[in-house]
């Protein structure tokens, strides 16, 4: 199951979909210090990373007709920041929006499938038409925008020939969900938005897989039964924080019982990690190292350690002060380290991010954590063993003005 991934950047997405059993031929990325993240996994062998051709290169200027007829299956995640909450919110206007990029890749390679990530900004009220147009354009990739088009009218005629029962162009059935990865069995409270595409002809029904695990368990092991206490040796606090009672009351009452397995901690994450002293870094890890200067912003405070940390941020200007950091007992709080991120993003331990601290947060705040792609990979993957080749390109569809 031949596949390429696109803005591969720390490799999240790309070490997912190779557990899934994608094969990825290339990974690409303009950023040098994700390849170079990427190259020195290859060199050590670490996971699936050995099997990567590692290309360094801006994806507008690559050639993605080569790989037709070999590759099955497209993966990427276009960078976010054109719809980021704390981006500059200019979305199509963005010189960084590189879904028509996306799009390009899908006409040219003729897939099976796809699966496309963005950050859930992409579905706000002031992105929605435009997000409505991407999903048209996976759609019928074969359909693309005219010279002096605008996409307001692009997006149009792509409604109309979409409608049409006799449309032969290209066509995909494309279906979009927002998932929060704790559900998923991730330390983190991460909402991403997983755009996933199967060629028509193949009939696919995908369907997203359903959370794993749930709020409902942890505060069941936390407050009824214990058990995550005892599974860390401590003792469990007098109350449940106030956030939390009402939904515990309910819960010892017994009329329901919680779904799934516990949501994953910090604390479950990273309670084994060798502590280290601010400014130091851990000998048996190089990317276990404390940054000093740590501070908390009204409404940006640290992640808790008794719940998945909140959602890790790249920043366009520096690590954010608030999301990347924990709370510790006495009111303070400490930046995670890069190695403390990637147990966040579930990242394997070897896995080696390359760069400065800065750099390499970023990396990782941007990231697709490896569990959460995994399980959609998998039940994309198993959907589509049995399919055939790409079709042979139909001639060009009926033009609606």
């Amino acid at each position: 199951m031949n596949s390429i991934e696109l803005f591969v950047g720390a490799g999240g997405l790309a070490l997912g979909t190779a557990r899934a059993g994608f094969r990825h031929l290339a990974v690409l990325d303009s950023d040098a210090n994700a390849c170079r993240t990427l190259r020195r996994n290859k060199a050590q062998g670490v996971d699936h990373a050995h099997e990567w051709e590692v290309l360094e290169e801006d994806v507008r200027l690559h050639d993605f007709k080569q790989y037709e007829g070999r590759v099955k299956f497209i993966a990427g995640g276009p960078p976010c920041q054109p719809f980021s909450l704390a981006g500059k919110h200019l979305g199509h206007e963005d010189d960084r929006d590189m879904f028509p990029e996306a799009v390009r890749a899908v006409r040219d390679i003729r897939p099976c499938g796809f699966v496309f990530e963005n950050v859930k900004g992409l579905l706000r009220s002031g992105f929605e038409e435009y997000g409505d147009y991407v999903l048209h354009q996976l759609r019928l990739p074969d359909v693309p925008r005219q010279d002096r088009e605008s996409w307001t009218h692009h997006l149009e005629r792509l409604k109309k020939l979409y409608a049409l029962d006799n449309c032969q162009s290209l066509r995909y059935d494309v279906v979009l969900s927002c998932l929060n990865a704790a559900d998923y069995g991730v330390p983190q409270k991460r909402e991403r938005v997983l755009i996933v595409g199967t060629r028509s002809d193949l009939a696919i029904d995908f369907r997203f897989p359903a959370p794993t695990h749930s709020r409902d368990a942890l505060l069941h092991d936390q407050w009824i039964s214990g058990a995550y206490w005892k599974r860390h040796g401590l003792s469990p606090p007098a109350t449940p924080p106030s956030r939390s009672k009402r939904r515990v009351a309910y819960l010892a009452c017994g009329k329901t019982e919680p779904n799934g397995l516990p949501w994953r901690t910090v604390r479950d994450a990273i309670f084994d990690l060798p502590p280290v002293a601010s400014g130091e870094t851990a000998a048996s890890d190089p990317n276990h190292f404390l940054n000093p200067g740590a501070r908390a912003y009204p409404g940006h405070d640290g992640s808790r350690w008794d719940e998945p940390a909140k959602t890790l941020k790249a920043g366009d200007h520096g690590v954010p002060g608030g999301e990347n950091t924990v709370q510790l007992e006495d009111g303070t709080v400490r930046y995670f380290s890069v190695r403390e991120c990637a147990r966040l993003q579930t990242f394997p331990d070897e896995w080696t991010i390359e760069g400065s601290w800065t750099n390499a947060m970023k990396q990782l705040g941007n990231a697709v954590p490896v569990a959460l792609a995994a399980r959609v990979a998998l039940e994309l993957h198993s959907n589509l063993l049995d399919t055939g080749p790409a079709p042979e390109k139909s001639a060009p569809p009926p033009q609606p003005g």
